[in-house]
């Protein structure tokens, strides 16, 4: 069988989403870095956001519908479950993170901090101070979502933690979401376990930027 190719650069936490997925179910791959809108990641996604994917004949864009290809075409231990009510759980999780929380925790926050528009090169504290509420708000929510189980959905690892994994790794850095983090004590733990998974050490990009 064809080999898996990922297109995108490491960095991108939808990237790793998808390489993680590769991990835990045990499927080669390789990655061919491409930032956005290059003529790599042009060819498979229309709007040129990473990642995008090349299994042979089939070629895919988005993080969620690669991983659910990946997970239906290889073995390995399943990241969406067979049962459609905990399957719906875990779709549920992966949209309220893709749609409400990345936007807020990594759009708006901490690129505010990565690509710093402020005055003389500095982060724009507006933008910053801006997201803090609603984070704080997302901070909470998803500390209550781990606190039974230690998982987002269900009582095992699926696809709903991968996808978070990326996004809480970057927000140890900044200042306030730190602090956020460490005071949600269930997630603080739920990270710091699932961290040690073989899946995400393989998968720690370089700083951004390189």
């Amino acid at each position: 069988m064809a080999k898996v190719e990922i297109i995108g650069m490491p960095q991108s936490t939808f990237v790793r989403v998808v390489r993680m997925t590769c991990e835990e179910k045990g499927v080669p791959y390789e990655l061919t870095g491409a930032r956005p809108h290059t003529p790599e990641i042009n060819a498979v996604h229309p709007f040129g956001k990473v990642p995008g994917m090349r299994h042979g004949d089939v070629e895919l864009c988005e993080s969620k519908a690669i991983a659910t290809y990946l997970d239906r075409t290889f073995g390995g231990p399943k990241v969406i479950p067979e049962d459609p009510a905990q399957a719906a759980q875990v779709e549920q999780w992966v949209s309220i993170v893709n749609t409400t929380i990345d936007p807020t925790m990594i759009r708006q926050y901490l690129l505010a901090y990565i690509f710093p528009k402020g005055a003389d090169g500095k982060p724009d504290r507006a933008v910053i101070d801006a997201a803090l509420p609603a984070m704080q708000q997302q901070f909470d929510v998803l500390d209550k979502a781990v606190a039974g189980t230690g998982h987002l959905a269900g009582n095992s690892f699926t696809l709903a933690d991968i996808n978070l994994l990326p996004i809480l790794a970057y927000l140890q850095r900044p200042p306030e979401s730190s602090d956020m983090l460490k005071r949600a004590k269930n997630l603080s733990a739920y990270f710091a376990r699932h961290a040690e998974r073989p899946s995400f050490k393989n998968t720690v990009p370089p700083p951004p930027g390189q």
